[in-house]
């Protein structure tokens, strides 16, 4: 039987964090566009494109489910956003950016109930301070293929924790879903999670 809930992205990182909290989902990554519109803050842009992300996979008829996930994660440093390196030496200049200052990381989050219609989603901050690192440290970090597919070109939950001098905010919100935020969320929505009264929690957690 399909789960009710459906994770509208393909990030490992944010599978990760929903089977960490103990709930049973679907993938089905969104077609939605990834696009920047013209006066937008960063706070409106995570907000939109989770929205995007949750209404484009809940709109298919042919997907099974009732409550839907959308997540969008950039960095700004600056005001400037970071997202994704084109290639090494992009990565090498994000880093460089990022090396001995402190940086932004939002993440927007979105939550459908196909059956109510109704529909929760917000950005939430967190300030993260990185060390002040060599072009060599860079460079052999970049050569471990990490930061390709990373926001900012740093994965916390990886290698990268060791540029990390510290954060004020969500630890999870840098790794890609704010989920403290998120489980009020899915509580407010009717989703079972192990914080309610939903029995099979209560079962895994006596085991």
């Amino acid at each position: 039987m399909s789960a009710k809930i459906v994770l509208a992205s393909a990030s490992p990182r944010r599978k990760e964090l929903l089977r960490q909290i103990g709930l049973d989902f679907d993938v089905i990554p969104s077609l939605a566009e990834e696009t920047v519109l013209p006066e937008e803050t960063p706070e409106q842009l995570v907000v939109r494109l989770s929205l995007a992300k949750a209404r484009e996979v809940a709109g298919r008829k042919e997907v099974a489910g009732r409550w839907f996930i959308g997540s969008d994660t950039i960095v700004l440093c600056d005001g400037i956003i970071l997202g994704k390196p084109e290639d090494e030496a992009h990565a090498t200049a994000m880093l460089r950016k990022l090396s001995g200052r402190e940086h932004q990381v939002l993440s927007g989050y979105a939550v459908i109930d196909r059956e109510s219609g109704r529909e929760i989603a917000e950005a939430v901050s967190t300030r993260v301070r990185f060390r002040r690192l060599t072009d060599g440290e860079i460079a052999r970090y970049i050569a471990t293929g990490e930061p390709a597919d990373k926001a900012g070109s740093y994965a916390i939950q990886g290698l990268g924790v060791c540029f990390v001098a510290g954060i004020e905010g969500s630890y999870t919100n840098v790794v890609g879903l704010p989920l403290c935020r998120l489980t009020l969320a899915l509580e407010e929505l009717g989703v079972p999670t192990f914080l309610n009264e939903d029995s099979r929690f209560k079962e895994q957690g006596s085991r």
